[in-house]
């Protein structure tokens, strides 16, 4: 019976630093494309409007214009910082009754 025993180990090694040296360029391009704000950014920002202003509502009604007040004086949080156009357009749905530009769709 004959034992297979893989690739040599030097062809092994040069493979695996090959796949090591790939992972950290592509490691380090999308950190220096995207760097603290993730690809989906905006959807998490609106999302992130869109349900602060549906838990105001229940509250309270939003008088025109509040949505981009509580986003200027930085009531959206760590989610607004993202995208604050977006944070805005989230609440004003939100405010508005509308359904979520984003519900329904799979990532």
């Amino acid at each position: 019976m004959h034992r297979h025993e893989g690739p040599p180990r030097g062809k092994f090694a040069v493979a695996v630093a090959a796949a090591v040296v790939l992972a950290t360029a592509t490691a380090g391009a999308v950190i220096a494309r995207y760097d603290e704000q993730p690809p989906w950014g905006t959807d998490i920002a609106y999302e992130g409007g869109y349900l602060q202003a549906v838990r105001i509502v229940k509250w309270r009604a939003l008088r025109e214009g509040e949505c981009a007040l509580m986003e200027r004086q930085g009531m959206g949080g760590d989610r607004a910082v993202h995208d604050p156009a977006a944070w805005v357009a989230g609440c004003l749905d939100g405010a508005a009754g509308r359904p979520s530009r984003n519900q329904g769709i799979v990532r």
